[in-house]
């Protein structure tokens, strides 16, 4: 689909929202670039970088996320410790939470979905499903303002 067609026409009240802030906590820095990249052609989306469980809870602090989208395997504390973690901050109680991991057994995904994570998303992750599903969130504007 050409990006043309999905950006919003001036006046359009997507076309006003804030860019949807999206934090993605993985400290594989080939990962995060791979990420980053996905990402770059899609202006509606923010992407922010955390390496581990304690940046990630510094930057959420300073400029609350709209999406986390959280490695099962962090150095010093777990996706879902930093899930935890992250729920215990005003305002992130129902910030849409997805899981990505290379773990991908039936049972992995069932712990993530138990854990609150709404979405899951194994690795190599599949960039066209991943950017749909951002875009989507970007449109809607939920708990943004211009």
């Amino acid at each position: 689909m050409p990006e043309q067609a999905l950006q919003h026409p001036p006046g359009h009240p997507a076309s006003t929202l804030a860019p949807l802030r999206v934090l993605y906590v993985e400290d594989n820095r080939i990962n995060a670039m791979l990420f980053e990249e996905a990402l770059r052609p899609h202006p509606q989306i923010e992407l922010m970088v955390a390496e581990d469980g304690e940046m990630a809870l510094s930057m959420a602090q300073t400029q609350p996320p709209h999406v986390l989208v959280l490695d099962a395997h962090l150095p010093g504390m777990s996706g879902f410790e930093v899930l935890a973690a992250l729920r215990r901050l005003p305002g992130l109680e129902t910030t849409p939470a997805f899981m990505c991991s290379a773990d991908a057994m039936p049972e992995d995904l069932a712990k993530a979905r138990a854990a609150g994570f709404v979405g899951y998303w194994t690795k190599p992750i599949n960039i066209v499903e991943v950017t749909t599903t951002l875009r989507d969130l970007a449109s809607r504007g939920d708990n943004r303002t211009p």
